[in-house]
């Protein structure tokens, strides 16, 4: 019988699951029937001779089910009169609807003294609402050790309330006996115990991880949020789908964004923005920001302004940051700054970053240096960057090198490079090699081949071949003078290209001479021309070295000058001598004048 009273109990608190959709039609019309038929036979047993008490009970708690108050309290007291105690349960439920809580309150201690946990439970409810935490506390008490899991959350409630270590206990209860609030909660508090990803210990996540699939199992859309947010940063991105559209599909926002973002790096942006347009009609900003750069990406800058304005509606300061940005792109650089400024004022940091480089570019230094500050000192790395080039442009070696250093422990790959390059110019080869690493392994072609010139400089001499030719391996400098030259530094490639034609292997060498050439090396050009000549190419040969000498390199312009001393163009040839002459440097100058007066000589013969 005291399961009449928690299922009343559950209706008070709307707990009933109500099933929906076609496919539960035919089991909703069964299940009538049976409720019907049952209502007859206890109608029939109730009001036969004395009545049976458990069918005047049973009865009492269909019809308030059923919302029939007038219906079920003459059976309910009946029962209730009759010593049945889920009887004096539901009654007390029904009285509290009707808005006589004292006198329920009094049916659920007659019920709660005669063993029914939901009426200890009910009672519990009774006394916190009014305040009287000590009553509650005993009641909820009561009913949490019969194993009633409503108890046991309650009672976890009231004394996580307070500060009491024990919650944690009843919370854990609750949970075990299926409470899917309680599941829900003890998954966060155990999650914001869970060690950061890189830690050993994972017991803590994994247990969260079970709970909140327990709670989620049961219909917890939060619970089913923050499964699929775990699934998702695990890679397990079909899964997560799965639990983010239940989530959604049950009114979560923050699970319709989530869904959207998914599906678009899925490549399914149309049914990304149906999931964002869901979130943004319910006030998600994330979802409307999303949407706004949807449209800003398709060319569609009004439909964009309306979302980043609804996002700043929504409280989400990411929009006035966004409109920002698109005010910056159509060049309405006065607008732009007015959005940058608002999403500033509200502590955006990378706002604050966009409107220092703003007011820099037009010319106001000192506006842009304080917000280069807030932004930087919130966190934002890019703007210790330019904190940084803006102290090296007035000379402020130590406070640009503070900023650098900062930006680079935050990982940014160029801020590593300038921390390399300045330990370099201090000799500290040591330090230098750590940060020009970093900034290597982040993708710069600079710091790559600052790296290969450090290591090369430490390299010894090959060892000799027992035949006595030299054996090659590949050296680690010889790997990062390659990796920068795959990225298209031109100084990288002239060496990767030397290291080739040390190797022998011209074909390679003059591979990496011509992209550097023809990038603009000068370097590269005259090596190439090098190689040519050696080939018997001494046209093309000619034409590279006059576009190193065009750009300033003396060696080619001395080549030239022999080349047309050979063909006996000697007013060509001493042109180019003069040139050699001028650029230097001084070996080159000296062999340079010397030829130069030769051809003199000659031409006055």
């Amino acid at each position: 019988m005291d399961v009449m009273g928690d299922m009343a109990t559950l209706f008070e608190t709307g707990r009933f699951v109500q099933p929906s959709g076609p496919e539960r039609a035919g089991d909703e019309a069964g299940e009538a029937a049976d409720e019907a038929a049952e209502e007859v036979r206890r109608r029939f047993a109730a009001g036969a001779g004395a009545g049976d008490v458990e069918a005047m009970s049973v009865l009492g708690s269909m019809l308030l089910r059923r919302g029939d108050l007038d219906g079920a309290e003459p059976h309910l007291r009946a029962a209730t009169a009759a010593g049945d105690r889920a009887a004096a349960n539901n009654l007390g439920v029904l009285l509290h609807q009707r808005g006589y809580a004292d006198e329920a309150a009094g049916w659920w201690r007659i019920a709660a003294v005669a063993g029914s946990a939901a009426a200890a439970h009910a009672l519990g409810r009774h006394f916190r609402e009014r305040g009287d935490e000590p009553a509650a506390e005993y009641w909820l008490r009561q009913a949490a050790e019969q194993g009633h899991a409503l108890g046991a959350y309650a009672l976890a409630d009231l004394l996580e309330h307070r500060g009491d270590a024990a919650a944690g206990r009843w919370m854990r209860a609750a949970a075990e006996r299926g409470h899917r609030e309680a599941a829900y909660r003890l998954a966060r508090a155990l999650d914001r115990r869970a060690p950061r990803p890189g830690d050993d210990d994972r017991s803590a996540a994994d247990e969260a991880e079970q709970w909140y699939r327990q709670a989620a199992a049961r219909g917890h859309r939060r619970a089913a949020l923050h499964l699929g947010t775990i699934l998702e940063r695990r890679g397990e991105l079909k899964e997560a789908g799965r639990w983010y559209l239940t989530s959604a599909k049950d009114g979560e926002t923050r699970a319709a964004c989530a869904l959207g973002f998914l599906l678009r790096d899925a490549g399914d942006s149309e049914s990304a923005a149906v999931w964002w347009l869901r979130a943004a009609q319910q006030g998600d900003g994330n979802a409307a920001n999303a949407l706004g750069a949807l449209h800003a990406e398709r060319g569609e800058p009004q439909t964009a302004e309306r979302w980043y304005r609804a996002a700043m509606d929504a409280g989400d300061e990411n929009g006035a940051y966004n409109l920002g940005l698109l005010c910056a792109e159509q060049g309405r650089t006065a607008r732009a700054e007015q959005w940058y400024r608002r999403a500033a004022y509200a502590g955006h940091r990378e706002a604050s970053n966009a409107l220092a480089i703003l007011l820099l570019q037009n010319g106001d230094r000192s506006g842009a240096e304080p917000w280069f500050s807030k932004a930087a000192e919130a966190g934002s790395v890019d703007a210790a960057f330019n904190l940084g080039i803006l102290h090296a442009g007035r000379g402020e070696e130590e406070p640009a090198l503070r900023w650098y250093e900062m930006a680079a422990a935050a990982g940014h790959t160029e801020a590593a490079l300038q921390v390399g390059m300045a330990r370099l110019r201090d000799g500290d080869e040591r330090d230098a090699e750590r940060y020009l690493r970093c900034a290597a392994g982040g993708g710069s072609a600079e710091a790559a081949y600052r790296l290969a010139t450090l290591l090369d400089a430490r390299r010894p001499p090959e060892p000799a071949h027992e035949l006595g030719e030299t054996a090659h391996e590949k050296t680690e400098c010889e790997e990062w003078y390659e990796r920068a030259a795959g990225q298209g530094h031109r100084r990288a490639q002239v060496r990767v290209g030397m290291l080739a034609a040390a190797r022998g292997d011209m074909a390679e060498a003059a591979r990496w001479y011509r992209a550097a050439a023809e990038a603009g090396s000068r370097n590269g050009a005259f090596n190439l021309g090098l190689l040519l000549a050696r080939e018997g190419s001494e046209p093309e040969a000619a034409a590279w070295w006059t576009r190193a000498a065009d750009a300033g390199h003396g060696r080619a312009a001395l080549r030239l000058a022999l080349v047309y001393a050979r063909r006996g163009e000697l007013a060509e040839g001493k042109r180019w001598a003069d040139r050699a002459v001028t650029l230097g440097p001084p070996e080159v100058a000296k062999r340079a004048a010397r030829l130069r007066d030769a051809l003199r000589e000659e031409l006055s013969a």
